[in-house]
């Protein structure tokens, strides 16, 4: 705990918005009917409106997705956390436009545009997002609904 005063609407939509665009790595919650809730680490592209990720198609992530496209993401420390609720889109990489194949290769340092196992790319749109630090924050964390940022 720390006694550190919470930070209001827009000092939390700032730096949510700057751990978006900055960070790589993010975890990926997803839940099937006969495997159960999922969590896995993936790299990620931001674009300002939706993540992109890749997985193997055959993975249990890739089926739980191409099954039901809701996901939850999780980004940084558990003391400086981000989670987003959202909805998966599967894009065949024959489908992804080179210039975000490219900017997802370079940001991530990871293509699998070239691997001999079929990846599934997926854009998600996150419909919920909420931010806190600690818990003189967990009022207040919404800072997305309904797939519209707050404020």
């Amino acid at each position: 705990m720390t006694d550190t005063a919470p930070r209001g609407f827009e000092e939390r939509l700032r730096d949510t918005r700057a751990k978006l665009a900055g960070e790589v790595d993010l975890w990926v919650a997803t839940a099937g009917a006969s495997g159960g809730a999922h969590l896995v680490p993936l790299s990620y592209l931001w674009d300002g409106v939706a993540f992109l990720v890749a997985t193997p198609r055959a993975s249990l992530t890739g089926r739980n997705l191409l099954a039901d496209g809701r996901v939850r993401l999780g980004l940084g420390p558990t003391r400086d956390v981000v989670i987003a609720d959202g909805l998966a889109e599967p894009v065949d990489a024959a489908d992804l436009d080179p210039e975000t194949g490219d900017a997802f290769a370079a940001r991530t340092g990871f293509d699998p545009r070239g691997l001999d196992e079929p990846y599934q790319y997926f854009r998600i749109r996150p419909q919920r997002v909420q931010a806190w630090r600690e818990a003189n924050e967990i009022q207040g964390r919404d800072l997305m609904r309904d797939g519209r940022w707050l404020g």
